[in-house]
């Protein structure tokens, strides 16, 4: 289908732009995200949600009083950077501390979990909530490995309403927490989502098929049907909901539940109601008292032919938050009191020292560079600009790969990453940076601007061959295999996966131990990155006979049986293109 787009590199951006122009009554823009016009009351905890863009209403739409006091916006299906996380938390917070909210996603745990550990070292309080509501993704007994879908919506929901009220950092998370273990969600696509600038969609549904459990970014069903009658859905939906109840519900006779009926872009508003029609006659057949029900587009994926039926079992507690006053751009219910939808409006001057304040650490000068040093960082400037043109040329690749049996973005995040820390190792090489420094900036450059899992992984790497090679000697081969290892270390302590589990680490792995044993045999640096360049293009070549175990489509990750991982692939192009510049 015909979609309206400028450079879709700028898409997110320039989304933004314009969603700040049509409510800047509401909200203003931050590095990283919006946060509120009127910002909180000192005192208050805010809540700080976010994930990739292409979602809308979710994030930005629900930052407003009762709701979020802002929200990270991440690249189009990846997640925001750690330092996006950094930027919109201190833009929000108001002295009591900050929830960070956000689904459980390979890319946004890394993220928000680097970004929590910013804050702390800025002296903010900091806790966290990934939502697990998606039944489908995971069985029960593995609840914490589910992904966090239209669950959203009510969690943040009910979490805003309780730091609204006053409640501390602890408090809040307390009221999140629950209202996450009682939420349940299930879903269904009709079609595919076309991401923007794509020719073809980022995956497809046979006709008259729909795929059951569909991930919201495109992640593999867990089967397929016929496209039942809409009673026919409405009553899949409403079966596949109510077959797994929290452990402190023992039926639904009886109970009160928080209902959302959820369109994911490419259903209208009329086959919404018409589906919630059967929806509310089953829920009353079952005594299930409907609370406050929202029928609509909160949680989307581009134009994606889909529906997802979300249920909160309400205790008192829960549903006094789920039914207190919130206004957002997108989610609005009852009247705020002017008392309590904010504080004193100085958001200018809060705003304005925190653009100053990160401004100014990213144009800080630079650590004293030896001459061999400064030399070598233009070599590697020079080199980061070659990966960027090699990612360029295979991009439209890895992402068929990706979308195999995950979301099909690695390609533009990879394109991303390496263009920003190209762009940036330029810029500081031109000003003398040593190869260390150099290092370190590209790499929180990759990580900022690509986000989602291979950005924080890419940028971890980066900054700890950095740290290694430092800005006065000139690393001979023992501190080169030193820096490769030290980054694959990195990569495990934030993922944690190992060889087998059809990911990057598969060809990372089998490059380092090469590069080590090469270099301990007395090979020069040349030849030693040659054999280790193959070693991990066998490895990513064997990941084809794999079955995903880690990252966003492990749980359905059957079909992926016969291709490469896109991060194995591409982090062996990287590798031979390194061997050839050596």
């Amino acid at each position: 289908m015909a979609r309206l787009t400028n450079d879709p590199s700028h898409f997110a951006d320039e989304v933004t732009e314009g969603f700040v122009a049509a409510h800047a009554d509401r909200v203003r823009r931050v590095p990283g995200g919006v946060v509120r016009t009127q910002p909180l009351a000192r005192g208050r905890v805010a809540v700080v949600i976010g994930g990739g863009s292409g979602h809308y209403p979710a994030f930005a739409g629900l930052v407003g009083p009762g709701l979020a006091a802002g929200a990270v916006m991440g690249n189009v299906f990846a997640s925001p950077s750690a330092q996006q996380v950094r930027s919109v938390a201190r833009a929000a917070d108001r002295g009591a501390g900050v929830l960070l909210g956000y689904g459980n996603y390979a890319g946004d745990v890394l993220h928000f979990t680097e970004g929590a550990e910013r804050l702390e070292a800025d002296g903010v309080q900091v806790l966290s909530l990934a939502v697990t509501d998606d039944i489908s993704s995971a069985p029960a007994q593995r609840a914490g490995d589910r992904r966090g879908v239209a669950g959203d919506v009510i969690v943040f929901k009910i979490a805003g309403a309780a730091a609204e009220a006053g409640l501390d950092l602890a408090g809040v998370h307390r009221v999140a927490a629950a209202a996450n273990d009682r939420t349940r969600t299930f879903g269904v696509a009709l079609s595919g989502c076309t991401l923007p600038g794509a020719e073809q969609p980022l995956f497809t549904v046979p006709a008259g098929r729909m795929g059951l459990g569909m991930g919201i970014h495109g992640e593999p069903s867990v089967g397929e049907s016929d496209v039942p009658t809409a009673d026919g859905l409405a009553d899949l939906l409403v079966e596949r909901v109510l077959t797994e109840l929290p452990t402190d519900v023992d039926a639904p006779s009886g109970q009160r539940a928080a209902v959302l009926l959820n369109g994911l872009g490419g259903i209208g508003h009329e086959e919404l109601f018409l589906l919630y029609r059967r929806v509310a006659q089953r829920l009353a057949e079952a005594d299930v008292t409907v609370v406050d029900p929202e029928v609509g587009a909160l949680v989307t994926s581009f134009d994606m032919q889909g529906v997802s039926l979300t249920l909160t079992w309400l205790d008192e507690e829960l549903e006094g938050y789920w039914c207190a006053p919130a206004d957002s751009p997108a989610f609005r219910r009852g009247r705020l009191s002017a008392a309590r939808s904010g504080g004193v409006d100085d958001s200018s001057q809060d705003g304005d020292s925190l653009t100053v304040d990160l401004e100014g650490e990213a144009a800080s000068a630079l650590p004293a560079a030896s001459a061999g040093s400064r030399a070598l960082a233009e070599v590697v400037a020079g080199v980061l600009a070659r990966v960027s043109d090699l990612i360029d040329a295979h991009a439209e690749e890895l992402g068929r790969i990706d979308a195999v049996a995950g979301d099909g973005d690695h390609g533009i995040g990879m394109q991303r990453g390496t263009r920003a820390a190209a762009a940036a190792a330029a810029e500081v090489a031109g000003r003398g940076a040593g190869a260390g420094t150099l290092l370190q900036v590209a790499g929180e450059a990759w990580a900022d601007k690509a986000g989602g899992t291979s950005g924080a992984l890419w940028g971890a790497m980066l900054r700890e061959v950095g740290r290694t090679f430092g800005d006065q000697d000139v690393p001979d081969a023992q501190v080169s295999a030193d820096g490769a290892a030290a980054a694959a270390a990195a990569v495990h302590r934030r993922g944690g996966a190992v060889v087998g589990d059809k990911t990057m680490v598969d060809a990372l792995a089998p490059f380092v131990e090469t590069l080590q044993g090469a270099v301990a045999d007395g090979s020069a640096l040349p030849d030693a990155l040659a054999q280790a360049a193959r070693a991990a293009q066998r490895g990513a070549d064997g990941t084809a006979d794999l079955l995903p175990v880690r990252g966003r489509a492990k749980t359905h990750g059957e079909r992926a049986v016969g291709t490469r991982d896109a991060g194995a692939v591409s982090l062996a192009l990287i590798a031979g293109l390194v061997a050839t510049w050596a």
